[in-house]
């Protein structure tokens, strides 16, 4: 952000804590119209991971279309929270952590171990995912150097506090892998009246269907990084209610590039892994066996193709959570240190920005080498399974609190029950999800 732009963002923040709500007209400027590609794109394409890839996949091959349903279903979660944090951010000048202190210290005690160790564990599971493609189509090269190359230029590439280097490798690698999926779909030939038919809510018979149908819908691009979004929004310089428009088709058609590229993963598992009757591991080695298949099903070049693919979702993710979560982080220690909302050891590039980093890229790499210990990754999986249901609940009360954010910005009763239903979904899965952990 330049001078002024911090300057005015100061003074509306000042406003808010006041308990002077600026009202600034909603049209956005010219500058506005025409600053489209922004935010979104860098958090869509980090919550789209590895991991959602064999999900999806496992989905198709094991159901066809029958979810397809759920997946839709599960971008428009995504949309709901995702405008949720970005608007609380953009009406009141808060950041989405200070809005959480509001709520009450138990969000504190919560979000403080959370962020902890879901990045130690989460930054060696990153840098993995995103060796893999890279180990097949380079196989000199041992797996574990590829995952420790792959995290120190994710390190160097947000180290130096250019968030706009940032959003412009983030969108590239989202249109790499947006188009090798598609590109794949499209040669897979996907069964349209099937399809169609997979629109109809259906719940798969099987033990465990219910379950794994709300999974699908609600852990495919669900991160920490959806909470990332305000922080990001700041950045680009979007900062005050004039931006919400943008924000907001920002946002949908961030999740719209999402849920194409979601619905093509679900293709290919449905025409090519359970066309081929192939059962596929449910690790992110999973996608290497997809590359076999695919190579043996239409050639080498396919085949490499969707590696490439494969690494653009994985390091994405990387790039993405090595700038989001520090920022996060960074706002995290700055309040609770009591530090004023403009001092630079709690933005980009200050100094526990470069904290959460370090922590990020270097501890992690000890898990590359030795067997993850039980108890971290227990914690790990309880911690994450709430996170989601963490969100969708804060976002009900900040939203809705009359203290808390503008009339004109405050949830309207159709925005309550979808943004209600989202909680009730995510609550039940995460629930689910913390009983299996154990």
């Amino acid at each position: 952000m330049s001078s002024a732009a911090n300057g005015e963002a100061r003074r509306h923040h000042a406003s808010m804590k006041e308990g002077h709500f600026e009202r600034v007209d909603d049209d956005g400027g010219k500058e506005a119209k025409w600053s489209l590609i922004g935010p979104g794109i860098v958090v869509a394409g980090t919550g789209v991971g590895a991991a959602d890839m064999v999900a999806t996949l496992i989905g198709g091959s094991r159901y066809g279309y029958m979810l397809l349903w759920a997946v839709i279903v599960g971008v428009v979660m995504k949309i709901i929270l995702v405008e949720g944090a970005g608007r609380y951010s953009l009406a009141t000048g808060y950041t989405v952590f200070e809005g959480w202190r509001k709520l009450g210290k138990w969000t504190t005690w919560y979000f403080a171990p959370y962020i902890v160790i879901w990045g130690f564990v989460y930054g060696a599971s990153a840098m993995s995912s995103t060796a893999l493609p890279l180990a097949a189509l380079f196989p000199q090269v041992p797996l574990n150097a590829w995952a420790v190359g792959t995290g120190i230029v994710g390190f160097l590439l947000v180290w130096f506090n250019k968030y706009a280097i940032v959003e412009k490798v983030t969108a590239a690698l989202v249109g790499i892998m947006f188009v090798t999926i598609v590109a794949l779909a499209v040669i897979a030939v996907p069964n349209i009246p099937e399809m169609l038919n997979g629109l109809i809510p259906r719940l798969p018979s099987e033990e465990g269907g219910i379950m794994y149908t709300l999974a699908l819908a609600g852990g495919v691009g669900g991160t920490i990084t959806l909470a990332a979004y305000g922080y990001w929004l700041r950045e680009k310089g979007w900062y005050t209610p004039k931006w919400m428009k943008v924000m907001r088709i920002d946002n949908t058609m961030a999740y719209v590039m999402t849920g194409i590229f979601v619905v093509s993963m679900l293709i290919v598992g449905a025409e090519v892994v359970r066309a081929g009757g192939i059962k596929l591991s449910t690790t992110d080695a999973g996608l290497l066996d997809l590359e076999k298949v695919l190579e043996a099903r239409y050639g080498v070049f396919i085949g490499k193709f969707f590696l490439v693919g494969f690494f653009a979702a994985a390091f994405s993710s990387v790039i993405g959570v090595w700038n989001g979560v520090s920022l996060m982080f960074a706002d995290f220690m700055a309040k609770m240190k009591g530090l004023p909302d403009d001092h630079p050891d709690g933005r980009n590039g200050g100094k526990y920005f470069k904290w959460y980093v370090l922590w990020l890229t270097f501890p992690p790499m000890l898990l590359l080498f030795i067997q993850r210990p039980f108890g971290l990754i227990v914690a790990y999986g309880v911690l994450g399974a709430l996170f989601m249901p963490f969100m969708a609940i804060t976002n009900l009360g900040l939203l809705n609190r009359r203290k808390l954010i503008p009339d004109e910005w405050r949830n309207n009763p159709v925005q309550n029950i979808a943004l209600g239903i989202t909680a009730l979904l995510f609550v039940v899965l995460g629930v689910y999800q913390v009983i299996r952990a154990f």
